[in-house]
């Protein structure tokens, strides 16, 4: 659990998670300071298709997370990507949520439930 101290990333890519969008994610999530922000998340509500090359970039952001002892989540999934994360079995991977408010609510019960707060923001 994070306590209410930790600094957040949002990231809302949007449209197609792609081979030619899947780049600008994965320059967003470089872009991150690790030291600034302890959670990652990544909030797929305006993402309606995503391929392999968008599952790479989301493995890697949950792998670069990791390294540096961040905790990456993502919400909002639409059930066509929560289809492809079920069928990759990533679903068991990832930590996964209905909301921002829920992920936060789950993982910094102590924080506030807005994301008003969230120094970070990040959108594609």
């Amino acid at each position: 659990m994070l306590s209410k101290e930790n600094q957040f990333a949002l990231l809302q890519p949007r449209g197609r998670l792609d081979a030619g969008s899947s780049v600008k994610l994965q320059e967003q999530i470089e872009a991150i300071v690790p030291d600034a922000c302890t959670l990652w998340l990544i909030d797929l509500a305006q993402v309606d298709f995503i391929d392999s090359s968008g599952l790479v970039a989301l493995i890697a952001a949950l792998n670069r997370a990791r390294q540096h002892r961040c905790y990456l989540a993502v919400c909002n999934l639409r059930p066509a990507v929560k289809l492809i994360f079920e069928i990759t079995r990533l679903d068991q991977v990832f930590e996964i949520f209905d909301s921002q408010t829920a992920a936060l609510n789950t993982i910094c019960p102590s924080a506030t439930a807005t994301l008003s707060a969230i120094p970070q923001r990040i959108a594609a």
